[in-house]
């Protein structure tokens, strides 16, 4: 007896290869994950910077490329720009052209769904975030006036856009917090919480001290430097524990605030084998977040390969791991808390608890499973 070949639609907002950046590492890891699984994947993805991907044909049958609107050619006053912007006529032709399931990553790929065109087929949406909260959040850290202003425009046309569609799929969302935000607010019928896909799946965590204290991210995105310039100002102009900052592409502002303290270093755009050194020999990590809606990846990484993690509750809301961070919400929090932790070794039993939340509840293994499950 033969095995009836599963096929799959996944539309992506971006092209997700290198997973270099926490909006493709659930994208890349999932496509991975399918495919070991013998899943035959048609990709589609939105090419506007990232080039034409190779390493994709590895895993899908076949990859498709389409080439995002610029805002002159797709202006409308109902949909948001990150809609309307991915309209290409050309993915639903491809889409139509049988009746394989569709996945699509992100509210940015669902104008089809929208538009009620892809009826009588089985749709999952995949959320990366409650996107009218996180372009809130992007309105409140960016300082470009325009941008503020695009920003606000953007989450006022996505809270009606995601209300509209909450009905008309299955969705899953990447944390709890999402998940009710769903419930809540747009009475949605039929939303599951499925974890992030990552590129770990065991705790690597060792044992011992480290020297310094460690923030690592995409240093040009507004959010994380608004975090490292908190962390500047509140924290390590008090206490005098070695600070490292580490990411891409940070401001000549952030390293000019940064250079004023000598207990303050900045590693600029790393090398993954660099980064993963720096995670591993930090003492603590010190990840906050001014945004609540999502998954924190740097926070996943830090708590699979590194040593203490020093969060505050909107970086840890919904992602299940509250109890494996210590929780600082406030400046004295996080100074008094920093301070211990330095005179503290990261200890055997802290890795066996880590281990036994995040390689049950971030198992790419099983929740692909469940994914299958709910496709097929």
């Amino acid at each position: 007896m033969t095995i009836k070949e599963k096929f799959l639609h996944i539309v992506c907002h971006d092209v997700p290869y290198p997973p270099d950046y926490g909006g493709v590492y659930d994208l890349f890891y999932k496509i991975k994950s399918l495919f070991e699984n013998d899943i035959s994947i048609h990709l589609h993805c939105f090419e506007y910077g990232r080039g034409i991907q190779p390493e994709l044909n590895k895993y899908c049958k076949s990859v498709n490329y389409y080439t995002r609107k610029n805002i002159l050619r797709s202006s409308s006053f109902r949909l948001p720009y990150i809609v309307r912007s991915r309209s290409e006529i050309k993915l639903l032709n491809n889409l139509l052209k049988d009746d394989y399931p569709v996945l699509l990553e992100g509210i940015h790929c669902t104008y089809f769904l929208y538009r009620n065109q892809l009826k009588n087929r089985k749709v999952i949406v995949r959320l990366h975030n409650v996107e009218y909260e996180y372009y809130e959040g992007l309105a409140k850290t960016t300082k470009n006036i325009f941008k503020k202003i695009y920003f606000i425009s953007e989450s006022h046309l996505l809270k009606r856009y995601e209300k509209i569609i909450s009905d008309k799929a299955i969705f899953l969302s990447v944390s709890e917090t999402d998940k009710n935000t769903y419930i809540q607010k747009f009475n949605s019928k039929n939303i599951k919480y499925l974890p992030v896909f990552l590129p770990f799946n065991d705790v690597t965590s060792k044992p011992g001290n480290g020297t310094f204290c460690l923030y690592h991210g995409n240093l040009s995105v507004p959010e994380n430097e608004m975090a490292v310039l908190w962390i500047l100002k509140n924290i390590f102009q008090t206490i005098t524990i070695p600070f490292v900052i580490a990411g891409k592409n940070p401001s000549k502002y952030l390293c000019n605030i940064a250079t004023k303290n000598k207990n303050v270093c900045v590693v600029a755009n790393p090398s993954q084998a660099e980064m993963d050194d720096l995670i591993r020999k930090a003492h603590v990590h010190i990840l906050p977040s001014f945004n609540k809606t999502g998954i924190k990846i740097k926070l996943l990484n830090a708590l699979f390969n590194g040593k203490f993690v020093v969060a505050n509750n909107e970086a840890v809301d919904g992602a299940g791991v509250r109890e494996l961070c210590e929780i600082a919400n406030s400046q004295d929090e996080n100074i008094k808390i920093l301070s211990g932790l330095f005179s503290k070794s990261f200890s055997d039993n802290d890795i066996s608890e880590r281990k036994k939340i995040l390689e049950t509840g971030y198992n790419n293994d099983a929740n692909v499973h469940k994914l299958m499950q709910l496709i097929w």
